[in-house]
């Protein structure tokens, strides 16, 4: 899994504490679905569940930041049990430093994966910037790391996976499913 990141993304990887998500186009493959009444859908990836479980087993937190705001996604986290989760935040940047003014969380503890624009300014200030492989182009050239995976299908489990792997602890929490 490391392989495919570079060393410099692998030392900044060791820190991480904190694991920051958007939602649309990272947890989700960035289409909006609404039906005939109005309700919106989005499909979460279940592996991408998995690992955020691993990650929060291994003392990573994790945490949601997003534009927009749904009761979808809040079920969603609940169900991961995933806090803090900020949602209708543009700014995320501003989010961000308001989350840290209530964490034990320096800058470069945390890891932030965002897929355009609204994300680069937290992308160019955490520890380590992400982008999943369906990320902008600007967002890419200007991300720590881009993974192989496309968000809404397996991006943040690559992600997790290389977290939990630099910090040393993968090994022994994939142990337990064998």
């Amino acid at each position: 899994m490391t392989d495919s990141a570079p060393d410099t993304v692998i030392e900044a990887a060791k820190k991480i504490k904190l694991l920051l998500l958007d939602v649309d186009g990272v947890l989700t493959d960035g289409r909006l679905y609404y039906g005939n009444s109005g309700e919106e859908m989005k499909a979460f990836n279940i592996q991408d569940g998995l690992g955020i479980k691993l990650l929060q087993k291994a003392g990573v937190q994790v945490g949601i930041i997003t534009g927009r705001v749904s009761a979808l996604l809040q079920r969603r986290a609940d169900e991961l049990s995933i806090s803090p989760v900020v949602q209708g935040r543009e700014d995320k940047l501003t989010a961000l430093n308001e989350l840290l003014q209530t964490m034990d969380i320096a800058m470069d503890e945390i890891a932030f994966v965002g897929d355009d624009l609204p994300d680069l300014a937290v992308i160019l200030r955490v520890g380590l910037g992400i982008t999943p492989a369906n990320g902008s182009t600007t967002l890419a050239k200007q991300a720590s790391w881009q993974t192989n995976r496309r968000g809404g299908d397996g991006a943040v489990r690559e992600v997790a996976e290389m977290i939990l792997e630099a910090q040393g602890k993968l090994d022994t929490l994939l142990a337990s499913y064998q």
